[in-house]
């Protein structure tokens, strides 16, 4: 377990480099939760090295930078880590039309991927 206030970065990507780790991405101003994705060890290099949110596509089994197809880029503002140094929070300044890869029906995408919420049994939409 990692000490409570040690200063060393110790996230452990597995030896491979591979090993995924959580990646919560909310909006810097409204602190609005845009993403859950994942990360390992060439994402979150490449996330420092660009300064935009890049993850590891679980489906596609590649690197992903948000917004690199849909121009629905995330700008790092700044990257918080958990006490025990497992997960990741990306606090970024969306560029573009929203941050999830789903569309409304008018063909742009939702601000955040959390845009229904549950009642009962159904899905209700929650977001304009």
């Amino acid at each position: 377990m990692a000490k409570e206030y040690t200063e060393e970065l110790m996230l452990n990507f597995g030896e491979d480099g591979n090993t995924l780790i959580p990646v919560v991405t909310q909006d810097f101003s409204t602190k609005e939760v845009l993403i859950v994705a994942f990360a390992n060890k060439p994402a979150f290099e490449e996330t420092l090295r660009s300064g935009y949110a890049t993850y590891w596509s679980r489906s596609r089994n590649e690197l992903w930078k948000k917004g690199m197809t849909s121009g629905d880029l995330l700008k790092v503002e700044e990257i918080r880590i958990n006490c025990e140094q497992n997960s990741l929070l990306y606090l970024v300044t969306p560029f573009g039309k929203g941050a999830c890869h789903a569309k409304k029906e008018d063909g742009n995408a939702h601000t955040s991927c959390y845009y229904r919420k549950i009642e009962g049994n159904k899905l209700i939409f929650i977001e304009k």
